[in-house]
């Protein structure tokens, strides 16, 4: 009969992904403050491999309750969950394939002079920061959470970007400086540097896509696309190809870091590549596996 629970529930979940499908997370642009000291009042901060980044349980105390206007931190600490699909997809915290990609830029010596650069599902946004002080002209960052920006990722840039006596573009020798204290100083000169050469977007892929592509001030293409652990939820690949395919240069790179197999989740490199294959569009290579621990991977993605 038709008021078992288990019908109920199949019923439930057919109008909430439905909904999801209506409901896709607008896209917006975050506008960088004025006054850049405001973005990292109350932050403290921790370092990694010479970049300052925020202390995640600091963002955790501030926003709980429903201090961040998607709620997200709360629930995800609630939930002890780094990922709700269609809420929280996963910016609080910094994965280990980021680490992966720093490295391969070192070792592979990517150029980022003069390039323009997508920090893709960017989280912290220590990718995009490693671009910008390597030179890049130009940094935009995504990240689905609208939170992860404001609390995250924007503070993270204005960290490493504005605090005084960092040099911009000092990519190349990034492992041999000293690390910095943990606290930055002051942002020093104006947020001229940030204001020119980044912009922030949160929101769905193929929203984020469309108000680029819309937008007043057109972005031109990337010269490269950076993400990491993108690839966890295979619903998501049709979006996250659409995109690259739309926003990529005709000579651009994608470099893509994730793991092997995500338990649990079901996405993976192979299965990415294959849906790749599939479309017709893209080339794919591996560029390095890392062994230790769970397989790890780096994939660079051209069109064909």
């Amino acid at each position: 009969d038709n008021s078992s629970p288990t019908l109920a529930a199949a019923k439930h979940q057919d109008e909430a992904a439905s909904k999801k499908k209506l409901h896709l997370k607008a896209a917006k642009e975050h506008s960088i403050p004025e006054d850049l000291n405001k973005v990292l009042e109350n932050k403290v901060m921790e370092t990694v491999l010479d970049l300052f980044y925020i202390k995640l349980s600091v963002v955790e105390m501030t926003c709980l309750g429903d201090a961040d206007s998607e709620g997200i931190v709360s629930k995800s600490v609630s939930s002890h969950s780094d990922l709700i699909p269609g809420i929280y997809e996963g910016g609080l915290k910094i994965w280990e394939c980021t680490f992966d990609l720093m490295d391969y830029f070192s070792e592979a010596e990517i150029e980022f002079t003069n390039k323009t650069v997508l920090d893709l599902g960017c989280g912290a946004g220590l990718l995009g920061i490693v671009a910008l002080q390597g030179g890049a002209a130009r940094v935009h960052f995504q990240d689905y959470n609208s939170t992860v920006i404001d609390e995250i990722t924007l503070p993270n840039v204005v960290a490493n970007c504005v605090s005084e006596g960092r040099r911009m573009g000092s990519g190349k020798d990034r492992k041999a400086s000293k690390p910095p204290s943990k606290r930055p100083r002051k942002a020093e000169g104006s947020p001229d540097v940030l204001l020119n050469r980044c912009r922030f977007f949160s929101g769905e892929w193929s929203q984020v896509s469309q108000l680029l592509l819309n937008s007043n001030k057109p972005s031109s293409k990337y010269d490269i696309i950076l993400t990491s652990e993108t690839i966890y939820n295979p619903d998501n690949y049709s979006a996250l190809h659409d995109t690259l395919a739309q926003l990529l240069d005709r000579n651009g790179h994608v470099y893509l870091a994730s793991k092997v197999h995500y338990f649990g989740v079901g996405g993976g490199i192979y299965l990415f590549e294959k849906f790749i294959e599939e479309r017709n569009v893209f080339r794919t290579s591996m560029a390095k596996i890392i062994d230790q621990g769970l397989q790890r991977c780096i994939m660079e993605i051209v069109f064909k």
